[in-house]
């Protein structure tokens, strides 16, 4: 058998390596497809455990691995309340001020989201050319606040709050910069650079509208990202073990991202999609949950339902259903590896 694609292992693959795992009765939700992070229930609170790495080249890779981390803990109906990381540093490239400049991006990001690093690990690492950074967050809820995406079901309309792809938007345009110049507005790309923190990535803020909301029960959250929308939308279904079905006319797409994965000849679906929240609640939720975010200028769209058929991928174009559409790798990636 050849070698794995760059990415995400295939869902078939991890499935398969989740199978029989020991249960433990203060897990109240465990490792699978789609679920954002652990729940373990300790005396009368819940917590959280994420870990989630920063593998890509940036000067704000510590910003990210806390934001990414703090998503995941969100979507779970908790706060982020700890940090550890692990800074594997490269070998011929680690100076003070790399690692200043690593330390000072963790300290202000935990600290705007009120969260605190408590420890980790950190070296020097042979045969590295960046640093690879590794979070582990806990967070803190209780079972009346838990969002487990096994209480979702058929019928339970899907949300989406803010636009897709708004990370991957942020990184073409300052990585594909020369050659989106030559097309694109200047003004819309220089917007476009400042995505990762304007709309942001983010959805922690999103997530605690929705779960602070007592007119709306939240049956499931998700945090698209690497694979895009059309990767998330089909992770969380497996999450639920409920199929979907998707209205493409719905999804909300801002017009930076359009212009600039249609020059590029990207994939809109499939491209890294931090910045935006996927919601399961039930029906009479929808219109609380989507007024609570229109009156403050937040995109928010039911874009979709869950229905009866686990197997069920559908995305219905312009009246015609097909399939919601799958990518091996993140189109990302992708789009790089053909440069």
């Amino acid at each position: 058998m050849g070698s794995l694609p760059v990415g995400k292992l295939p869902h078939d693959l991890l499935h398969a390596m989740l199978q029989d795992l020991p249960h433990d009765p203060d897990v109240l939700v465990g490792p699978g497809i789609g679920r954002d992070a652990a729940a373990v229930r300790v005396g009368e609170q819940v917590l959280i455990f994420k870990t989630d790495p920063i593998t890509f080249p940036t000067d704000d890779a510590g910003w990210y691995l806390v934001n990414i981390n703090a998503n995941d803990i969100a979507c779970m109906g908790a706060a982020p309340k700890w940090l550890l990381v692990t800074a594997l540093l490269p070998e011929n490239d680690t100076t003070p001020e790399l690692v200043s400049t690593l330390f000072s991006s963790i300290r202000d990001a935990t600290a705007g989201l009120g969260c605190t690093l408590i420890g980790g690990h950190t070296e020097i690492t042979e045969g590295l050319d960046r640093p690879i950074l590794v979070g582990q967050m806990i967070g803190v809820t209780d079972e009346q606040r838990l969002v487990d995406p096994t209480r979702a079901r058929p019928g339970d309309a899907v949300l989406m709050i803010g636009g897709i792809a708004v990370e991957g938007t942020a990184i073409l345009a300052t990585d594909a910069e020369d050659t989106l110049r030559e097309t694109i507005d200047p003004d819309m790309l220089d917007r476009a650079r400042t995505f990762a923190r304007d709309p942001g990535i983010s959805v922690v803020s999103y997530a605690q509208r929705l779960t602070s909301n007592r007119d709306v029960d939240v049956r499931a959250m998700h945090d698209p990202t690497e694979g895009g929308l059309g990767t998330g939308l089909r992770e969380i279904a497996d999450a639920t073990g409920y199929g979907i079905q998707i209205d493409q006319s719905s999804v909300f797409i801002h017009a930076e991202t359009s212009a600039i994965t249609s020059e590029l000849g990207i994939h809109p679906w499939g491209l890294i999609a931090s910045g935006a929240l996927l919601a399961v609640v039930d029906q009479q939720s929808v219109q609380p949950a989507l007024e609570s975010f229109s009156e403050s200028g937040i995109p928010a769209h039911q874009i979709g339902r869950l229905t009866d058929n686990p197997s069920e991928r559908t995305l219905i174009v312009n009246g015609v259903p097909g399939k919601i559409p799958e990518f091996a790798v993140d189109e990302i990636a992708r789009y790089f590896a053909d440069q």
